[in-house]
């Protein structure tokens, strides 16, 4: 057989597939921002959603708005420091999406230590937790697909966010270490890494920033968040759910254990 042959023997690629009809996921920090976007892509694709946060109006307006979509969704109202309602809730999940975060902008110095305590449980341990709920099923069929939102601060640090930078590079380790032990059972781990998202938690930031850098607040956008990246603009929750999206496809069995980044361009550096 020629090499030729090979070539033309190999698999054609077939198109992305975005149909989750059947499968179950688990969204944390479902109520808003990030969480709320891949929340309703996934019930879009068909997917049975269980989202997960603390916040009660939140998760109302979240079910009123996934009402008519192919899939479904169930709103579980839950706070992450409860380690273990949070791994009892993933029992179950074909798809683990680890999105819950929140933030604090302040030196180091001044960090209130228990604030750093509680970011750590949120944004580290209860993925942990999540994740070790969530694998026995996921073993048990031979497929499942773990997606954490990790960030660009994931990748590289920044000044005044030593909690947040610390956890999220923390999640990076998890993520990588769920993939190898899940590649013999069919589960993949990716961490999705965007930079500045049009969220709450970023519009929360804006006077922390000012505060922190010396500056106004309208020049926080430009001058510090926007500051490394290529594009100028933040980028849109909607934009985020695709990508967790197209990791929970079929198509994407072979990526696993990386880390897609979303940065316009910031990591370019």
């Amino acid at each position: 057989m020629s090499a030729l042959d090979l070539v033309s023997a190999a698999p054609r690629p077939s198109a992305v597939v975005l149909d989750l009809t059947g499968r179950t996921a688990l969204v944390t920090g479902a109520a808003g921002g990030i969480g709320r976007a891949c929340a309703l892509r996934l019930a879009a694709a068909g997917a049975r959603v269980r989202a997960v946060d603390r916040a009660a109006e939140g998760l109302e307006t979240l079910t009123a708005q996934a009402e008519g979509l192919p899939g479904s969704l169930e709103p579980r109202l839950l706070d992450l420091t409860d380690l273990d309602a949070a791994e009892a809730a993933a029992a179950g999940a074909d798809i683990l999406v680890n999105n819950a975060g929140i933030q604090l902008v302040r030196p180091i110095e001044e960090f209130p230590p228990d604030v750093f305590h509680t970011v750590l449980t949120v944004m580290l341990e209860a993925p942990f937790r999540l994740i070790r709920g969530a694998l026995p099923h996921m073993y048990a069929q031979g497929w499942g697909r773990i997606v954490n939102l990790s960030s660009v601060h994931g990748l590289r640090a920044s000044a005044f966010k030593s909690a947040y930078v610390a956890a999220k590079h923390g999640l990076e380790g998890l993520s990588k270490t769920a993939a190898l032990e899940g590649a013999p059972h069919g589960v993949t781990s990716n961490c999705v890494n965007p930079g500045y998202v049009r969220t709450p938690l970023v519009e929360r930031q804006i006077a922390d920033q000012a505060a922190a850098h010396g500056i106004p607040p309208e020049r926080v956008l430009s001058e510090v968040l926007l500051k490394d990246s290529a594009l100028k603009r933040l980028i849109e929750p909607d934009e985020v759910a695709e990508a967790v999206l197209y990791l929970c496809t079929s198509q994407a069995s072979f990526i696993t254990g990386t880390s897609l980044t979303l940065d316009g361009g910031w990591t370019a550096h």
